[in-house]
């Protein structure tokens, strides 16, 4: 348990960190469903661990997980979209370029949003709203130009 975390924690810390509450039944539900193979061994010492390793099934769910719809909620967007985006290498050139695409066009439309809340006349925004929704329209707007770079970078592969 404690290296999985550690790897979550190393490769994808900026987005999320589970707790050991929330990775023991994952794992547990993921090998009831044959995605994971687990080999249990007893150290020298008498304690018993477990090696995790994902199979050709987990590998598919993965890549299910990765090509689903992202959540449309801005507050969860950049987590998941950063997370989609660190782990697609899984998949092939056309379903990184749809996933790119897909959230491209939801980060265009949260931009869109936010942009039309800050110029509404009639919308009451006080000076450190304005502040925030203005930063947000340019988190978008990086984020969009990150992701093109992307798209550009998987056209040249």
């Amino acid at each position: 348990m404690y290296k999985i975390s550690k790897y979550i924690k190393d490769y994808f810390g900026a987005y999320i960190y589970p707790s050991f509450g929330s990775i023991k039944p994952a794992l547990k539900l993921l090998e009831q469903k044959g995605h994971i193979n687990i080999r249990k061994s007893i150290s020298d010492g008498g304690k018993q661990f477990c090696y995790y390793s994902i199979n050709s099934n987990g590998q598919e769910l993965l890549k299910e997980e990765i090509l689903k719809p992202i959540s449309e909620n801005p507050v969860q967007f950049f987590a998941n979209a950063n997370i989609k985006i660190s782990c697609a290498s899984i998949l092939d050139k056309k379903e990184v370029a749809d996933l790119l695409f897909n959230i491209k066009s939801i980060a265009m439309e949260h931009k869109f949003q936010a942009e039309k809340i800050l110029n509404d006349e009639y919308t009451p925004n006080t000076f450190y709203g304005r502040v925030v929704l203005d930063n947000t329209v340019k988190q978008y707007e990086n984020f969009i130009d990150f992701v093109e770079s992307l798209e550009k970078e998987n056209g040249n592969n």
